[in-house]
This record gives structure tokens, C-alpha cells and sequence, in this order.
């Protein structure tokens, strides 16, 4: 479908920019953003990815990922029936979804490929989405973010009384889109047009890819459980338990932190001298500055918590490091020409004023519905740009207040659904996926009913 999709955007931005006119607009939309994918997107995602697949693979090797999935083993097993419980795909999935549920999108990308590349290992046929695969595409593209800071961001920029109105509707939105993704993915995953096509790998190949893997485990995985035939590789050295000054430094490690963010929301604990934060000290609300704190600490807390276990786990930090960063270096590289067709199509489709002629035709409809003409816009740009709808969402909230109606059902809007299109062209490109089976499907079902949901809970709420 994403073939079709792809074609259908090149040759409507062609034809509606020839009868418009904005055939030069389209020309240099086409090559902007080509070079927008490369030098704005691509390379720096390189630093990003080693950066995080470095402290992933400390994670990995020091068993903390492990520790992970065995706490979330019933819920993921549910999710993924097919992939065993002590994969590393696990690991990676985990790490990705608590990273968007905390809205640190610079980490859960990262995680994210990593999971993407070990759940290939499991495919009995190269270059064809499993059905694990769609779902983990589903449930980032549907949304899971707690906090939309980037959201919350505009608002307060804009001036709004209470910039984190949007937070509760957001919730209850994104809630319905991941059930309605999920729903859909697991029952379009049955239908004979979808159906996973006749294996190409015989299952020892599989194991043999899988075996390759340098995820940590541990003994306290239970040998008798039927999904842990297919079990990684053993640690290529022993892990050291944690001593008694172990933990205590463990311990020590946390009271900081905990303490730096109490005195985030409380600065009169802060007994140290203090630097201004760009909003921390002068939030007025107490739940502004948790989502301050958390964005301020959360970053430097994971660095160093990963890099403490490990070393205490007997892990030589530095060299696991270096190895995971390596890693990370050679799938952004990989993902640059998925970043560049997709983007294009959707440069020169904005370019052609592709979304100012759905709105027209679609306009209609949707005021018969009694759904508000002026979040088309942002509606439809959703799926395609997560940059093109937060302009579209900074001109909602300075045409119409950021109290208003309009600006807190957008806000509830980018809170609630995801850039489907940019997420299905990484995550699948990480790994040459070319046949997405129902992927697409299901995530674009997923940001239909987000919208919707978006726009109807807002409107309960806010009128």
C-alpha cells in the first residue's frame, strides 16, 4: 500500500501543481526536501543513535533490560505472541515505548530501530513485515505519550492560562487511537489478504540469526517456558553480582536524583547556586514544572543510571559502549533513502497546496459531521510531518487564542496521534522492509480514530 500511497502523492502534487501553477514551488520543494533529509534528519540522527544504542547496549550486556522484561512479560507476551520473552527485540521494545510514554522522542527512536533490526532476526522471510512488527509500528504511530511537551511548549508560548489544559483530553484520545490501532492491527494480521506469505528461512537459519545477538541474560528466566526455545546467546562474560557498597551507591545514586527533582519543584530545597532553566523557575503551575523537571532530569538520569549498573555489574562500560555506538552509526546511514522518498512525496504534496484541495472537497462533509473545518488542516498533516502539523498547531493558537476551543482541540490532536508515514519509512527502512503488509492500514485507522476522539472529547470538555 505504502507503493501506492507514495506514487499517488508524486503524481497529485504534479497535476494540482501544473493546473494551479506552482510547478516551481513543487521543483523546489522536491530538492529542499531531499537535502532536509539528509542534513537536517540523517546526520544528526547519527550522533543521537550511537549515543543511545551505546547506552543500550550497556543496558543489554549489565542484564537491566532484562530485568525490564521480565517485569513487563505479561503484558508484552499478549502484545507479541511470537516473540520469545527473553529476545532482545523485547528489550528495545520496552525501551522505546516508556521513552515516548515520557515524551523523550530523541531516545525512543533509537531504541526503537534497535527493537525493529532484532525483531528481522525472527522473520522467516527477508523483507516482509511480521506481524510483531506491525504491531510495534502500530503502537508508536497510534501514540502513547503521557506528556505532549512539544505541545504544551506552544501553548505556553502563546500565552495560555493554563497551557497543560489539553494533558487530561489528550490522554483519554491517545487511549482510543492505541486501542483502536491494536484492535486493528490484530485483526487485520488474519485476513487471507494480509497473511504472512509461504516462509523463505527454515527455522534453523532463523535461530542461527538469532543466535548472533549480544543480548544479556540471566538464569531467573524460567528454563521451562515454551517461547524461551529460541534463547540468545549466553553473555560473553560472567556478570558479577552487585556488592553491598554496590547498592549503597545505587542507593545514593537515587536519593540525588530524587532530590534534584524535588528541589525542580520546590527551588527552595535547592541548596546549591542556582542557573535559570528556561521555564522551570517561573512556572506558575506545580504540574508545568513536573513536566520541566522531568524533561530537565530524565535525559542525564538514564546516561548515567545505565553506565553506574553496568560498571557495577563488571561490564567494561567503556569498550560495550564504543560497540553499540558502531552500531548505531550504520542504521541511521541505512535509513537515509527511506528519509528521502518519503519526505519528497510529502515536500512537493505540500508544495502543490495538496491539503488546501483535500480541505475544499472534504470541507463539506466534515461541517455536516460537525467537525470543525479549521482542524482539517492540521488533521491531515498529522500523519504526514510532525513539524508541518506543529506550525499548522502555532497557527491555530495565534489565530484563534490559546484558550480557545480550536487550540486546545489541536493541541489535543498532536498529543493523540503520531507522523504515521515518517515512522512506517524509518523503521521499516532500518531493516529493508519493502512489503508492510497491514501496517499502514492500521496505523492510519489508529490516527482516524484519534482525531476523532481528539475532537469529540475536547469538545465535551472544553465546548
Amino acid at each position: 500500500m505504502l507503493n501506492y500511497i507514495w506514487l499517488g502523492l508524486i503524481l497529485i502534487s504534479v497535476l494540482v501543481g501544473g493546473i494551479r501553477d506552482l510547478m516551481p514551488e513543487v521543483t523546489s520543494a522536491a530538492f529542499d526536501s531531499a537535502r532536509m533529509a539528509v542534513m537536517d534528519l540523517a546526520l544528526p540522527l547519527v550522533g543521537i543513535m550511537a549515543l543511545w544504542l551505546g547506552m543500550m547496549r550497556l543496558a543489554e550486556k549489565s542484564g537491566f533490560i532484562v530485568i525490564l522484561a521480565r517485569a513487563l512479560r505479561p503484558i508484552m507476551r499478549v502484545l507479541f505472541p511470537d516473540v520469545p520473552s527473553n529476545h532482545p527485540a523485547m528489550g528495545g521494545m520496552i525501551m522505546n515505548i516508556s521513552a515516548n510514554m515520557l515524551g523523550l522522542g530523541n531516545a525512543a527512536t533509537p531504541f526503537g530501530l534497535k527493537a525493529m533490526k532484532d525483531l528481522e532476526t525472527l522473520s522467516p522471510n527477508p523483507g516482509v513485515a511480521t506481524n510483531a512488527m506491525c504491531t510495534f509500528l502500530v503502537i508508536n504511530t497510534s501514540s502513547v505519550t503521557l506528556i505532549s511537551s512539544s505541545a504544551v511548549g506552544l501553548m505556553a508560548a502563546g500565552g495560555a492560562e493554563r497551557p497543560t489544559a489539553f494533558i487530561g483530553t489528550a490522554l483519554i484520545a491517545t487511549f482510543c487511537s492505541t486501542a483502536a490501532g491494536l484492535i486493528a492491527v490484530k485483526f487485520l494480521e488474519k485476513l487471507p489478504a494480509y497473511r504472512m506469505p509461504t516462509p523463505v528461512l527454515q527455522p534453523a537459519t532463523i535461530a542461527a540469526k538469532t543466535g548472533k545477538s549480544s543480548f544479556a541474560t540471566e538464569s531467573d528466566f524460567d528454563e521451562s517456558d515454551e517461547d524461551d526455545s529460541t534463547n540468545t546467546e549466553e553473555p560473553d562474560e560472567q556478570l558479577k553480582p552487585i556488592s553491598l557498597w554496590g547498592k549503597i551507591a545505587i542507593g545514593l545514586f537515587l536519593a540525588f536524583f530524587v532530590y534534584l527533582f524535588a528541589a525542580q519543584l520546590f527551588p527552595d530545597l535547592n541548596f546549591f547556586e542556582r542557573t535559570e532553566h528556561g521555564g522551570t523557575a517561573q512556572a506558575s503551575g506545580f504540574f508545568i514544572r513536573v513536566i520541566d523537571a522531568v524533561g530537565i532530569l530524565a535525559i542525564p538520569f538514564i546516561i548515567s543510571f545505565f553506565a553506574l549498573f553496568a560498571a557495577l555489574r563488571g561490564i567494561r562500560i567503556y569498550e560495550e559502549f564504543v560497540v553499540g555506538a558502531k552500531e548505531g552509526f550504520e542504521i541511521a546511514i541505512r535509513i537515509i533513502p527511506y528519509l528521502v522518498a518519503i519526505l519528497v512525496a510529502i515536500g512537493m504534496f505540500r508544495a502543490a497546496d495538496g491539503l488546501d484541495l483535500l480541505a475544499s472537497i472534504l470541507g463539506p462533509i466534515l461541517s455536516f459531521l460537525h467537525f470543525p473545518v479549521e482542524l482539517l488542516p492540521l488533521s491531515l498533516m498529522r500523519p504526514l510531518s510532525g513539524s508541518g502539523s506543529f506550525a499548522l498547531l502555532g497557527d491555530l493558537i495565534a489565530t484563534y487564542g490559546p484558550d480557545s476551543f480550536l487550540a486546545r482541540a489541536g493541541a489535543t490532536i498532536s498529543g493523540s496521534t503520531e507522523t504515521t508515514f515518517y515512522v512506517l519509512a524509518v523503521y521499516f527502512g532500518s531493516v529493508g522492509i519493502r512489503r508492510t503488509r497491514h501496517a499502514l492500514p492500521a496505523g492510519l485507522f489508529a490516527d482516524a480514530v484519534g482525531i476523532i476522539a481528539a475532537v469529540t472529547v475536547a469538545t465535551i470538555v472544553f465546548g
